[in-house]
């Protein structure tokens, strides 16, 4: 965090970064649930 940021306002590219990684851990999320279905069927 550099003395010269704005108070609680993250650029951009890092709020696109997170909402890409929340997006990215909830896909990751559903695909293991749908793993572990498939594996105790199979």
């Amino acid at each position: 965090m550099l003395w010269s940021d704005p108070e609680n306002e993250p650029p951009k590219e890092l709020r696109d970064t997170q909402a890409m990684l929340r997006r990215l851990s909830l896909f990751l999320a559903l695909a293991m649930v749908l793993a572990m279905i498939v594996l105790g069927l199979g």
